[in-house]
């Protein structure tokens, strides 16, 4: 079991809940990377509303339920873990947007073991 504490890197990745990768949801599959990688975590949130690039709103209301919700997946690592994944990620993605922000991580895992 790894440490992670003090300065590390989030990423976030912005894309749609319909965008695929090779017939699959593309979230389901970056997340099984990201899995595979032995990135820290990740973690998928379902936006409500949104737009991107195209300006294409993209809203869940009961009249007009979209399938194309927006969603962001959030991974905490090290610049090293972030860096090694980011080619990979970028390679699945056809649209969207990526992020980074230094965070200062407090706690990771039950009483600072990981899982």
């Amino acid at each position: 079991m790894r440490k992670l504490e003090g300065e590390q890197l989030r990423i976030r990745v912005f894309i749609g809940e319909s965008d695929l990768h090779h017939g699959r949801p593309l979230y389901q599959a970056l997340v099984e990377l990201l899995r595979k990688e032995h990135m820290a975590g990740a973690t998928v949130l379902r936006g409500i509303l949104g737009f991107g690039a195209k300006s294409h709103m993209h809203a869940a209301h009961l009249l007009a339920l979209s399938q194309d919700m927006p969603l962001v997946i959030e991974v905490v690592d090290t610049q090293e873990h972030i860096d090694n994944v980011l080619p990979k990620v970028e390679a699945m993605m056809e649209d969207g947007l990526i992020t980074f922000e230094q965070v200062h991580v407090m706690r990771y895992g039950r009483n600072g073991d990981t899982e």
